[in-house]
């Protein structure tokens, strides 16, 4: 009576045995597939490391524009020519849409240069009234119009950046660094860095800032932005077929890890400022960027 009273208490333990170790790896397999969907979210919000994240600043610097372009060439003559005026000179739309043109041309430049060039070609008008012939000055005056229109064309394509090279849209967009990050133009709109607690109890007199001489080229903001635009460069050149340039990859090492010092100096200088966060949140930089380890692979 003992043995089967034994066997009547270990038969149900045998028969649970099985699903106890189910549940176990049942358990496992979600833990693990939980862990590998908490890793991709961190990887997610950190970014990638060489570009981070793509913002319409960063956008406008490989476009060369400050917003899309909307119109083509033929939208572009056909604007620039088809409703002259005198009292507002019409320019061609890109010229209106790049903020900044080849050749250190502004935009005030080349409308100018446009509304200058019409004035002297135009063909010269009868004094006297009574032996000249509408016929023939319509004919001129249609004739100027096609041949502004052809030169039109011509300056676009000329002075737009999207014909010119790759060092010349890297001179432009060092210059949109300069004109968005300088603090010749951010200490009108961003608020200063708190003081600290040493210079608030300080008995020493604050010493008045120099006054500047020119744009701000040498501030960490200002550098972090153009070590970006040429990290981008270099990583397109990497990632396409130039994959085993050594040189390239050399290259690219060294401005990621220029970048990664001076974004940890300025994190320890500009923290919590305006400064740090509308630098980060234009260029897109993550933590990815500039804590731990880099590697190009």
């Amino acid at each position: 009576m003992r043995i089967r009273k034994c066997e009547a208490i270990t038969a149900p333990v045998a028969a649970t045995a099985p699903n106890v170790f189910e549940l176990s790896t049942h358990a496992e397999a979600a833990n693990v597939a939980r862990q590998a969907e908490l890793e991709e979210q961190r990887a997610a919000a950190l970014g990638d490391p060489i570009r981070g994240v793509t913002t319409p600043f960063i956008k406008s610097l490989d476009s060369d524009l400050p917003t899309p372009a909307t119109t083509s060439i033929e939208e572009v003559s056909h604007t620039s020519t088809s409703s002259p005026s005198k009292e507002s000179p019409h320019s061609p739309a890109h010229a209106i849409d790049e903020a900044h043109l080849n050749y250190y041309l502004t935009k005030p430049e080349l409308e100018g240069s446009f509304e200058y060039s019409k004035s002297l070609s135009e063909p010269l008008v009868a004094v006297d009234r009574e032996r000249a012939d509408p016929t023939k000055e319509a004919e001129e005056a249609k004739m100027h119009d096609a041949g502004h229109q052809t030169a039109t064309e011509a300056v676009v394509r000329i002075v737009s950046l999207a014909n010119a090279s790759s060092r010349e849209r890297t001179r432009a967009n060092v210059q949109r660094i300069i004109d968005t990050f300088g603090r010749h133009s951010t200490d009108n709109h961003l608020r200063p860095k708190a003081p600290s607690l040493l210079s608030t109890f300080s008995t020493i007199a604050e010493q008045k800032p120099t006054p500047r001489a020119g744009p701000d080229t040498g501030s960490s903001e200002v550098q972090i932005g153009i070590l970006t635009a040429k990290i981008r460069i270099l990583a397109d050149r990497y990632e396409g077929a130039n994959r085993n340039d050594k040189v390239n990859k050399r290259n690219l090492r060294l401005l990621l890890h220029r970048r990664q010092k001076l974004m940890k100096y300025m994190y320890k200088k500009e923290r919590g400022s305006d400064r740090w966060a509308n630098m980060i949140g234009q260029l897109g930089l993550t933590e990815a960027t500039w804590k731990g380890q880099i590697c190009v692979e």
